[in-house]
């Protein structure tokens, strides 16, 4: 862990648990206990039906439970309106997806602001300059205006990073972010999330690939909605190196 995950829980859960209703009931999540400190880097890993998706829609303010509490930055969510899982989720939550899910005919500036249309508090002053400070956190300060189909398959996943930053959340939450891009571009986004959370953002990664996970500081391993298996990677990879896995100089003469 970094030294921030030791801080103070952002997602709590005391035997979460969802049950789809029917003649035969589908447990899609088991009763889970769950704690994810501040600063942590964790990747949620299952076959399909495991239950990750459920986790995580829940995690995201999207669903609900049907038994069990989560607390989220110390807020009980279950016991919420849906107006206001809503304003908490734009609050807390930054969202990343695997197909990019940006407006198509919209720069990338605008598409990063979009989260701040939606902000009831107040309490995000001048949204313009909040989007450009995200697009140059994730290295596009050079392609605001640019609108989706001009910039690349990595390009557009950044622009879905910054978006995610812009209302500075307590949690990033992205659901196989790498699952549309090259290997190459993978590293590039992995290097990128790698560089967020050691600046102590709290990240949650959905992902299906065991070279994926390597990336990040601990795993979660669900199975038929239980939890199998949750432990730190001792020897995380480091997707920077990973990059450039020859940096020596050229000889003069090359």
């Amino acid at each position: 862990m970094t030294a921030t995950a030791s801080g103070p829980p952002v997602i709590q859960t005391d035997g979460l648990a969802k049950t789809y209703p029917g003649v035969e009931p589908v447990h899609a999540l088991r009763p889970l206990d769950l704690t994810v400190r501040r600063g942590e880097f964790v990747a949620v890993m299952g076959v399909s039906g495991s239950g990750k998706s459920t986790l995580m829609n829940m995690l995201g303010c999207l669903d609900t439970p049907t038994d069990g509490s989560y607390r989220l930055d110390g807020v009980e969510v279950a016991t919420l309106s849906r107006n206001q899982r809503a304003d908490l989720r734009n609050q807390k939550l930054g969202f990343v997806f695997q197909g990019f899910n940006l407006l198509a005919r919209t720069t990338a500036v605008d598409n990063v602001m979009l989260p701040l249309l939606y902000d009831r508090t107040g309490r995000i002053k001048k949204p313009r300059e909040r989007a450009v400070e995200a697009l140059t956190r994730v290295g596009l300060e050079h392609r605001l205006d640019h609108v989706p189909s001009e910039l690349s398959g990595g390009q557009q996943q950044r622009v879905a990073i910054a978006r995610a930053l812009v209302n500075e959340p307590a949690v990033l939450l992205a659901d196989e972010p790498t699952g549309n891009l090259d290997t190459r571009t993978t590293l590039e986004v992995m290097a990128l999330f790698q560089d967020l959370n050691d600046a102590g953002i709290t990240i949650l990664i959905v992902t299906h690939e065991p070279e994926v996970a390597e990336y990040c500081r601990r795993v979660i391993e669900l199975r038929d909605g239980r939890l199998l298996r949750d432990e730190p990677i001792e020897h995380r990879r480091d997707a920077r190196r990973d990059l450039d896995p020859d940096p020596s100089p050229l000889p003069p003469d090359a």
